[in-house]
């Protein structure tokens, strides 16, 4: 069985014990549940419902396993012939979270 649902503006495809990466969610700490009921799409073994715009009485439920930062990314600005040179570097934060259950 697996899930469509819109957390924090992206769509994620989920299923039962897995680990998904999010945009960082500061108040939230390690361990706290989280409820999700924008499920856009579910699919049973036989069965499948497509929501308009949601699925009713479908919910998502997850834990928080960590907070990371994700690889750096270098950000390289140039402009030829004046001696301009930037370079930089960025981090994106994001949240861990481990999918426990699919409500239907």
């Amino acid at each position: 069985m697996y899930a469509i649902v819109d957390f924090k503006g992206t769509q994620f495809r989920v299923e039962k014990d897995q680990a998904i990466k999010v945009p960082y969610m500061s108040e939230l700490e390690v361990g706290a549940e989280i409820e999700m009921k924008n499920v856009l799409f579910l699919q049973t073994e036989d069965n499948t419902v497509i929501g308009t715009p949601t699925v009713k009485n479908a919910k998502v439920l997850a834990e928080v396993t960590s907070h990371f930062k994700d690889k750096k990314v270098i950000v390289f600005k140039k402009k030829r012939r004046k001696g301009y040179e930037k370079k930089q570097g960025h981090r994106q934060n994001y949240t861990e979270i481990k999918i426990t259950d699919i409500i239907k």
